[in-house]
């Protein structure tokens, strides 16, 4: 019998005052009956809405019917049909704006969890299976791949599953890139990326770690070991500062370094070896999914006060809702309408063997206000006369967006960059060197997991066609 209540099955959480002081994943995921449950909310439309929401093209309303019959794994099959990271997906993508707006159960309700019921089969299939996808046999053909983060690892999957040798190169000493140094361990468990690296060397992708395509190898030789196309998937790895006094003081981080530090480098550890803050007031500022990752992480690391600072208003800030709610449980502050100017230093003029000299004291920052919406209907913030005000800080996190690293251009001859250093593609991912094609954050600067993965597929299939036809 259909379930027609208005709202969602609640997400069981951990308690905020126990979770912002641990690194354990905060929301717990549904059991069998919830998942059953909210299954039983999906009307099943005939036309499939939801499906054109997804940039992946998950077959959305046959792998809920599946789970309406407690077949769980069948509805893992119909998933992965489509979807190379069904785990990650249904934890970090933004179904709100994508798959679950369309559902028609949101017209007068909330949509179906579509997320949270992709979550629950990927979690129970690992649980109860050891399956590995099949593949296609060996078609002869090499295929390189350039970052092992969800682009790069979705363009790998589909084509070993077709039957090529895929070799992934990897800059840093895990695969995973965003999945495992920019998500905190609370989002998203490292376990979980593990799990689906470990399923595509299992299909025949081999994992090259450690390797800086542009420095270690170029995309040249590539070519010259005998791979026939290559897929740029190298993420945007290179933040971007504000361009104000004292952002070269000791205490204030990238929002890419200082995760890559907690999340990678277990900087949380007792002793680590690349240690970052401890304690102390801190401010992050920003107001995207980064911005809000930084300051939960900040807390957890032991951070006395924790504050989000961004130049609009609650409206237009663009992290996901869920995550700012969670951010608010935990006790981040958030100073709305606010703009920074300048970054103060420790300096005592006495002692200049003084240990705290050089490191953040605070920051300055101005009041703002919205402007009329301009021709693309958002609001411009103009600083507020005489509204300056110090905030006393310990620490100051820049989370203001990144760029594609400029190291692969600059070395690979032929390929072209937009003014904001992004690979320019076609429509299918081809870029202006032949048999060289692209996706993800080097494409379009740092966007969601799920979309980056649709570049991927489409790459893939471009590539395919490429070098079978």
């Amino acid at each position: 019998m259909a379930n027609m209540s208005l709202k969602k099955n609640e997400m069981p959480t951990q308690d905020p005052k126990v979770r912002a002081h641990n690194f354990d994943e905060v929301a717990l995921g549904y059991d069998e009956a919830a998942a059953i449950d909210e299954a039983m909310r999906c009307l099943a439309c005939k036309n499939m809405p939801c499906v054109s929401g997804c940039p992946v093209n998950i077959h959305i309303p046959e792998f809920i019917g599946k789970v309406k019959e407690g077949d769980f794994e069948e509805a893992y099959r119909i998933i992965s049909k489509t979807s190379s990271l069904p785990a990650v997906c249904g934890r970090v993508c933004p179904q709100e704006t994508q798959c679950e707006s369309k559902c028609v159960r949101g017209i007068k309700g909330e949509p179906v969890g579509i997320g949270r019921l992709e979550r629950f089969v990927a979690d129970w299939h690992n649980a109860h299976s050891d399956e590995i996808p099949v593949t296609e046999e060996y078609n002869g053909h090499k295929v390189a791949v350039v970052g092992s983060g969800p682009s790069g690892l979705t363009c790998a999957g589909d084509l070993a599953k077709k039957g090529y040798k895929v070799t992934v190169f990897e800059a840093l000493h895990a695969a995973g890139g965003v999945l495992v140094y920019g998500i905190p361990e609370f989002r998203l468990p490292k376990a979980i990326v593990k799990k689906e690296v470990d399923n595509l060397i299992a299909m025949g992708v081999e994992m090259q770690t450690n390797v800086v395509i542009g420095k270690t190898l170029t995309v040249d030789e590539l070519f010259d070991m005998g791979y026939e196309a290559v897929f740029i998937g190298s993420g945007a790895g290179l933040p971007n500062f504000m361009g104000i006094k004292g952002e070269s003081l000791k205490g204030v981080y990238s929002a890419n370094e200082f995760l890559t530090r907690s999340n990678l480098m277990k900087a949380y550890r007792q002793a680590p070896e690349t240690p970052i803050m401890k304690g102390g007031r801190v401010a992050v500022v920003g107001g995207g999914n980064v911005a809000m990752d930084a300051a939960r992480t900040a807390l957890r690391l032991g951070a006395e006060e924790v504050h989000i600072v961004y130049r609009r208003s609650m409206d237009e800030l663009p992290a996901r809702r869920e995550e700012v709610e969670h951010a608010m449980e935990e006790g981040v502050i958030f100073d709305l309408l606010t703009n920074p100017t300048e970054i103060i230093g420790y300096e005592n003029p006495i002692d200049k063997r003084d240990p705290r000299n050089g490191f953040v004291s605070g920051m300055k920052c101005v009041k703002m206000e919205l402007c009329e919406p301009d021709e693309r209907g958002r609001r411009r913030p103009v600083e507020i006369e005489g509204s300056e005000f110090l905030m006393e800080l310990d620490t100051v996190i820049m989370s203001i967006g990144t760029s594609p690293n400029p190291l692969i251009k600059m070395t690979t001859e032929g390929l072209e960059v937009n003014r904001r250093g992004g690979i320019i593609v076609e429509e299918n991912g081809a870029t202006t060197r032949k048999g060289v094609y692209a996706g993800g954050d080097a494409v379009t600067g740092a966007a969601t997991v799920i979309s980056a993965m649709g570049a991927g597929k489409t790459a893939a299939a471009a590539i395919d066609e490429y070098l079978i036809n």
